[in-house]
Formats: C-alpha cells, sequence, structure tokens
C-alpha cells in the first residue's frame, strides 16, 4: 500500500510592494517584495481521497499576505514572514507548520545634486536580500536570513596551487588569478520561542544584514585568498563573531571563471602569463564552493 510520507502546498510568486508616507517630512519609502508560502499539517485527505474540506485556498494565502502587509510592518523581512507564519498556524487549527519565504528586491534612493530624492528610487542590481521563516507548533520559529545576488570581482589578488594532481588534472597552478563569484550567503538565528521573541529581536536584523554584506565584501576585497574555501570561511568566523545570536551562517560561491586568451598566432603577441591584459569571461562550466559553519559546542565535563 502506498503511504503519503510528506506533504505541503501554498502560493508561490506573490508580489507585494508597500509604500510609507512621512506626511511630516514628505519622505516616502518603498519596500519591494516577492513572497512564498507553504503550509503543513493534517491535509493527507486532500491528496489520499480527494477532500478538499482541508485546503485552505492558495488564493487565500495570496489574500492573507496582502492583508498581513496592510495591517503590519514588513520590514525588516523576518519580523514580517514570521507574522505571517505565525498567522496560519494560530487561525487553522489543523496546519500545524507554516513555511514563509519572502525575497526583497532593491529599491535605492536616488540622489539629485547631493541631496537623497524624496520619493525616486533605482534599482541599482540584482542583489536581494532573503528571509525564510518556519513557524511550527509548539516549537517556535526557525529564521534563515540571507544575501542573494551580490556580484563582486577583484582583478588580482587570488591563488589557487597545491591542490591533487594525477591523470586527469589539467588545470595550471597559479599565484595570482582574477577571482570573481556572485554570493549567496546566509545565516541561521537561533530558534525564536515565537513571535514576541521575534518583535524583541527587531533591531538585531537589520544590524546582522549590513554587518554579513560588510564582512563579506570587505574580507573578498581584503583577502589575500589562497581559495575560496579558505576565504569563505574566514567570512563565516567573522559574522558568528559579530552577530552573537546566530546559530550558522552559509555560502555558496560560484567561481565565475576569465580565462587567458592566447594570442601569440598574431604576430607574437604577448597575452598570457604576466603580459595578459584581455580576457574571456566564461559561464559555465563554473565551480561551487559551499560550506556551512557552526559555533563549536562545548563538551560536557566528565
Amino acid at each position: 500500500m502506498p503511504q503519503l510520507s510528506s506533504a505541503r502546498y501554498g502560493k508561490d510568486n506573490v508580489r507585494v510592494y508597500k509604500v510609507h508616507r512621512d506626511e511630516k517630512t514628505g519622505i516616502q519609502t518603498v519596500v519591494e517584495m516577492t513572497v512564498c508560502v507553504l503550509l503543513e499539517g493534517e491535509i493527507e485527505t486532500s491528496y489520499t481521497n480527494a477532500d478538499n474540506s482541508v485546503v485552505v485556498a492558495t488564493d487565500s494565502m495570496k489574500n492573507t499576505v496582502y492583508v498581513m502587509a496592510k495591517q503590519n510592518p514588513v520590514t525588516p523581512p523576518e519580523l514580517f514572514a514570521s507574522t505571517v507564519a505565525t498567522h496560519f498556524i494560530e487561525t487553522y487549527a489543523h496546519i500545524h507548520a507554516a513555511h514563509v519565504k519572502i525575497t526583497v528586491h532593491r529599491w535605492t534612493r536616488i540622489t539629485i545634486d547631493g541631496k537623497p530624492h524624496p520619493h525616486s528610487f533605482i534599482r541599482d542590481g540584482a542583489e536581494t536580500r532573503n528571509v525564510e521563516a518556519i513557524a511550527r507548533e509548539g516549537s517556535g520559529i526557525t529564521v534563515h536570513s540571507g544575501i542573494s545576488g551580490l556580484l563582486v570581482l577583484k582583478s588580482t589578488g587570488s591563488a589557487f596551487h597545491g591542490f591533487v594532481r594525477n591523470e586527469y588534472t589539467s588545470l595550471p597552478e597559479v599565484w595570482d588569478r582574477i577571482l570573481s563569484t556572485e554570493v549567496d550567503c546566509g545565516w541561521t538565528w537561533k530558534t525564536f520561542a515565537g513571535i514576541y521573541a521575534v518583535k524583541q529581536s527587531v533591531p538585531l536584523f537589520d544590524q546582522a544584514w549590513q554587518a554579513s554584506r560588510d564582512i563579506t565584501i570587505r574580507t573578498f576585497a581584503e583577502d589575500d585568498s589562497a581559495s575560496v574555501q579558505n576565504t569563505m570561511y574566514k567570512m563565516c568566523d567573522q559574522i558568528l563573531a559579530a552577530v552573537p545570536d546566530v546559530a550558522a551562517v552559509d555560502y555558496s560561491l560560484p567561481n565565475k571563471h576569465y580565462f587567458e586568451i592566447d594570442m601569440s598566432w598574431h604576430k607574437g603577441l604577448k597575452n598570457t602569463g604576466r603580459d595578459a591584459e584581455v580576457y574571456a569571461p566564461q559561464s559555465n562550466p563554473n565551480g561551487l564552493i559551499q560550506c556551512t559553519v557552526t559555533r563549536q559546542q562545548n563538551k560536557a565535563k566528565l
């Protein structure tokens, strides 16, 4: 007999835009995000017996996101995701877990003649701020925050040598190379007891995002990188030190390659090694380096 082992369902790609208007100053602030809601609970019969009486319609989930955005702050996204997730497990007795993912899209205020414009913004890149909050009945709220789409490059200060060589190896060792990646960085908060605990931590969320972004950029730029692996570990270590309430930090960094072009065929033109100035950016295949770094657990004394 077949058995339904796990199930969740919901609404994806809910686009939300909210504007805050300060009547005293005339300054407007905007937030645009994409929301995904997935629910778990006593919903097996909707799969096995075509019983829709246990189904909260995904259109109702979409409407809930809009209403919650109207009635609650949407910043920081950790708070809004936790608020929406808590709503679902408190509103529906048969729903025992709610997963809410939020992707916040960048709108940066335009500066005109050195002055920030009160209501005009520019999309200055594909970088996003990401959050996933999971509210489980009786188990509190877990929150994972992150950054995606942060494209960085440095033209020197990176090496890669001393790696395993055998009959499958064609990659030459290099002591100076271009290093570029699209940062996908995340940090997992210690579990919150409930929505009240999340609200108490609101000031920490923006601080952690800013610290993680600054550490990522600064370490990428300043580290004399022996490998992507070592550089990303240094980033994780610094974020754990900067944000005590974070339990784990993770990175996923694709290695965006730039290859030298041998032009010796053209009148002996030198463009390799120390003479290299013109490179061919590569799309794929590419290296992909990932890691998760957690805090060391203290061993119990015997």
